[in-house]
């Protein structure tokens, strides 16, 4: 508080001031997680804005999209390719870009085994990704609950087990999406060696801490295993993650919810009955 929330926003341009970036009045547009970034420090000039010390976040530093209008500098505003609807691109700002960018941060090869733990609004996207981007690759989802693990199974992952379950095979790569240490644990005892966990949270639990006491250096970390950690997105990120919806037909599950039922959404979140993403009508 006092900053508006929603960090990822598909709505119409009402009116542009200055440099306008080709946009004009009347185009569909979203706007995610990264509002803007400095552009000119050591970070920025490598491409890596979402590292920028200046990196600020919409709906977190900045105004999002829970209003009937917002801002955002044209630069960052991101054309929606025609075959997205609002509710379909809505998700692919920041589950779906920070899903892309975990993905490729896997280092995997197509055929080399992936596996995921949680499966929510970012992981059901990075299971359609996977498929068409390593056809051949096997993919193994880890997910609380059951209905999570049927939806899986739906969208053609390979096996689905409980978080603390071991997989049937050594993985090359986990992508972790949950706000919890649990998982991270578990998953460091499903990889190969040199195995890499990705973990795409902003913040993992405190209530849930103690679990690390589990974490045994040579049952989990021996033989070269890596964790790396996702923050935030590029324009980039996002720009390719349109792209590979639009060319691949990728479209995200979603739960449609009125603005007053915010709070219901996210208590549905918290019990874990959520199959693909949560999104909120506000028009």
């Amino acid at each position: 508080m006092p900053v508006v929330p929603g960090h990822q926003v598909v709505g119409t341009v009402e009116k542009t001031v200055g440099n306008s970036e080709g946009l004009k009045e009347g185009d569909r547009v979203g706007i995610a997680w990264i509002y803007s970034a400095c552009g000119e420090c050591y970070h920025c000039r490598k491409g890596e804005e979402n590292l920028c010390p200046d990196f600020t976040a919409t709906g977190r530093d900045m105004d999002g999209g829970y209003a009937e209008y917002m801002t955002v500098p044209a630069a960052y505003a991101h054309p929606i390719p025609e075959d997205l609807g609002d509710k379909e691109a809505a998700p692919l700002l920041c589950a779906g870009a920070i899903g892309y960018r975990s993905l490729f941060l896997t280092g995997i090869s197509n055929g080399e085994r992936l596996g995921m733990t949680g499966f929510g609004a970012s992981g059901h996207l990075v299971l359609r990704m996977a498929k068409h981007i390593y056809p051949d690759s096997e993919i193994f989802v880890f997910a609380r609950s059951e209905e999570q693990r049927e939806f899986a199974k739906e969208l053609g992952a390979s096996w689905t087990g409980d978080t603390e379950e071991k997989s049937p095979e050594k993985l090359h790569a986990i992508i972790d999406t949950t706000p919890a240490w649990k998982p991270v644990v578990e998953a460091l005892g499903n990889l190969e060696p040199a195995g890499r966990l990705v973990i795409n949270a902003i913040r993992k639990e405190k209530a849930d801490q103690d679990y690390l006491q589990k974490l045994n250096y040579s049952q989990h970390l021996w033989m070269e295993k890596e964790i790396k950690s996702v923050a935030n997105v590029t324009r980039e990120d996002v720009k390719q993650v349109l792209k590979v919806a639009a060319k691949f037909n990728i479209k995200p599950d979603v739960e449609t919810y009125l603005l007053e039922e915010a709070n219901r959404a996210l208590m549905d979140l918290i019990k874990g009955s959520s199959r693909g993403a949560k999104v909120l009508e506000i028009a």
